[in-house]
């Protein structure tokens, strides 16, 4: 039995250093796997695609033919540039067995590529598995999710504890990312596709510019019948907010709110999508209440004007025909 390829992608966007730092890690990684790294650079305008290049020569990648560097020549998002790299394939012209996504912020830790491929190898149902992401300290950060609802919204924004005994019953808790469990969505820091559900299922939706495009690709995997799984024996540390600005955002950027608002509309439909921002915004008013009360209660999400920029976008979108999500990650 031949040995199942595997299609790294690292998408670069104005982080070079890291993303070769990832490629590296990739390739120790990949030292007894068959396959390539693609390395995409998603039109960062700053150098990035020179200076991959160079990496890739200094480091002989490109007579090793293991490591090919790309532009993609439009910067269209996470998905986007995801997708041109899957779309190409393998350099013989082949399609993988696998296709891997590692964020250019994260490197893998010993044997985390290996885990997911022998997973799948074993689970032929397994059209998604996800790895246990760390901090750069070595404390498990995250991994695996279920997919956002009313009450999960209504919660997360209220972050209360009282609220969250009494609304227990009511929603499907997001798994111990330490177990290996079936679960809803895995994130996109570190995850495997089985190249088979994708030709079913379709790539990212390109629609998305950043956020929630692998929420929605998981929903559709699990309606097509696929499983999804997150895998703690996989494991990568990823540094966190670097390659998107999240940890710098005074306040939550417009295309954030575009890829919600198009999450929901797209798969439930326009009177759940307005039923699921009510109950953030009563989550939001809750916790607006508890700071009132407790002005040292821990911050979480605190941009500044989440809650009115939430309402402004959403009546915003209700009277626009078409509303899709643009934006650029800087």
């Amino acid at each position: 039995m031949s040995e199942p390829k595997v299609l790294t992608v690292i998408l670069n966007y104005r982080t070079p250093e890291l993303a070769v730092k990832a490629a590296e890690g990739a390739l120790r990684e990949m030292a007894d796997l068959d396959g390539e790294i693609a390395i995409v650079d998603n039109d960062s305008q700053d150098g990035s695609f020179e200076h991959l290049l160079a990496a890739a020569v200094e480091n002989g990648w490109t007579e090793k033919g293991r490591i090919h560097v790309y532009s993609a020549g439009h910067n269209g998002g996470f998905g986007s540039g995801n997708n041109f790299a899957i779309r190409a394939g393998l350099t013989s012209g082949e399609k993988p067995d696998y296709v891997y996504l590692l964020n250019p912020d994260a490197v893998p830790e010993p044997g985390a590529i290996r885990a997911l491929v022998d997973f799948f190898e074993a689970r032929p149902d397994v059209g998604v598995v996800g790895s246990l992401i760390l901090t750069p300290d070595g404390a498990p950060a995250y991994g695996a999710f279920r997919f956002p609802s009313m009450v999960r919204e209504f919660e997360d924004a209220a972050r209360t504890a009282v609220l969250s005994k009494v609304l227990e019953r009511g929603r499907d808790p997001s798994p111990i990312a330490l177990d290996t469990v079936e679960v809803d969505w895995v994130s996109g820091s570190s995850v495997m596709f089985r190249q088979a559900m994708l030709d079913e299922v379709g790539l990212f939706d390109e629609t998305f510019f950043l956020y929630f495009e692998e929420t929605d690709l998981c929903l559709r995997c699990k309606r097509a019948g696929w499983e999804i799984w997150s895998l703690p024996d996989s494991r990568v540390v990823h540094i966190g907010g670097v390659a998107t600005g999240m940890d710098r955002w005074e306040r939550v950027p417009n295309y954030w709110f575009d890829s919600r608002y198009y999450y929901f509309r797209k798969n439930y439909g326009l009177p759940y999508t307005i039923a699921v921002t009510l109950a953030l915004l009563a989550g939001e008013g809750v916790w607006k209440l508890r700071r009132l009360v407790n002005p040292k209660a821990v911050r979480y999400r605190d941009t500044n004007r989440f809650g009115r920029d939430l309402l402004r976008h959403h009546l915003r979108s209700l009277f626009t025909r078409h509303a899709v999500p643009t934006g650029t990650a800087s």
